[in-house]
């Protein structure tokens, strides 16, 4: 068992560039609507920060991944909700999910401005308010000086976290071996039971048809 969590450990420390784009595709896929509300992405790049304390990846490379990643898909849901406006709420895929979608508006209506920055810590508001925003027109400088600030703290919330996870265990005399594959692959059980439970969540928002009213 040892020697297998040795060549795990052994394996990111000299892939390091796998697991930085593991963390850009993670932020990134989670910005993405529908996808975004079932991708585990957060625990992913929690799970991977615990391995910056023992060297295996380097902390200044992680927080530029997640957070040109998450950026990067913000920004492209907002510019495709701004250039199709309100009817891409009306299509495919995001016409399966009419629940989800009054629920995103409803979100954004309360909140306004500051939805765009809640949604980050909200999935699966997270997959869904970029892309609403874009559509409802609120202004791009708003929007990404919204987002970008959003994003810079939520990078910091998933990354130190892991770090000071990762950190701890090696003051408690666990080397890197040891704990590294135990808990990143607890993180993502954990991960991959919260995925389990959004996606019938997802399944069930997409249950009923748009509803169509006289008139």
């Amino acid at each position: 068992m040892h020697h297998h969590i040795d060549q795990v450990v052994e394996f990111v420390s000299f892939h390091a560039v796998l697991a930085y784009l593991l963390v850009f595709f993670s932020a990134f896929l989670e910005a993405i609507p529908i996808i975004g509300a079932i991708v585990p992405g957060s625990t992913v790049i929690f799970a991977l920060s615990a391995l910056v304390p023992s060297g295996s990846l380097k902390v200044i490379p992680l927080v530029i991944a997640a957070l040109v990643g998450a950026a990067l898909g913000d920004g492209l849901a907002y510019g495709f909700g701004y250039w199709q406006k309100h009817r891409v709420l009306s299509v495919w895929p995001l016409s399966r999910y009419p629940k989800l979608v009054a629920e995103s508006e409803d979100f954004f209506r309360r909140n306004g401005t500051l939805a765009v920055f809640f949604a980050r810590f909200a999935p699966p508001f997270r997959a869904f308010v970029p892309v609403t925003a874009g559509a409802t027109a609120m202004p791009p400088w708003r929007f990404f000086v919204v987002d970008w600030a959003a994003v810079l703290v939520w990078a910091a919330a998933m990354i130190a976290p892991g770090i000071v996870a990762g950190s701890a265990a090696e003051q408690w005399g666990a080397k890197a071996e040891h704990y590294a594959l135990p808990l990143v692959a607890g993180l993502l059980v954990v991960g991959g039971t919260f995925w389990y439970w959004r996606r019938n969540r997802l399944a069930g928002a997409g249950a009923k048809p748009l509803a169509k009213t006289d008139g």
